[in-house]
């Protein structure tokens, strides 16, 4: 079976996204890059790869993929928050948001939506604290959160 080498993410701005997610996750990038196609790796020990590819197709308003980035618990989300957006992310006014969400939807400075969860809000689906795993040694995943039909799924639960 494959498996998942990078989450690519159209860009307009090579430039601006590279510097924004970067700082945002921690990441460099594996090689130079170019004006068109960068992919970012952790500094610090093994995880997903991020690649950035330049793109003339607008971010969209309800995306059907998009990152979900995990905070260690309430305090450490609202304030990964702020610093997102004093990095250049801004608040997105979701019109999904269920009851008391354990996700804050922001946009990257490109526009493409990304989800600060709280795993050890009460709505976070058991086996979702980071370093956990569900059953079967498998690791976690998080189940969308119903919504009215038609809708786009919501960002923060849709994987």
């Amino acid at each position: 079976m494959p498996n998942i080498g990078s989450v690519v993410l159209g860009v307009s701005d090579m430039a601006r996204a590279r510097a924004f997610w970067t700082a945002a996750l921690d990441y460099t990038p594996r090689e130079p890059g170019t004006d068109r196609w960068t992919v970012l790796v952790p500094t610090h020990g093994p995880g997903v790869q991020v690649a950035l590819g330049l793109s003339g197709v607008p971010a969209q308003e309800h995306p059907r993929v998009h990152l979900d980035l995990y905070a260690e618990n309430t305090a450490d989300q609202a304030a990964e928050v702020d610093r997102l957006l004093a990095l250049g992310a801004e608040r997105v006014d979701w019109d999904l948001y269920p009851e008391d969400p354990d996700f804050v939807v922001l946009a990257d400075p490109e526009g493409n939506r990304f989800c600060v969860i709280d795993p050890t809000h009460p709505q976070a689906p058991p086996g979702d604290a980071p370093g956990t795993s569900a059953p079967g040694g498998r690791p976690p995943s998080r189940s969308p959160r119903p919504h009215s039909e038609g809708t786009a799924p919501t960002p923060g639960r849709a994987g």
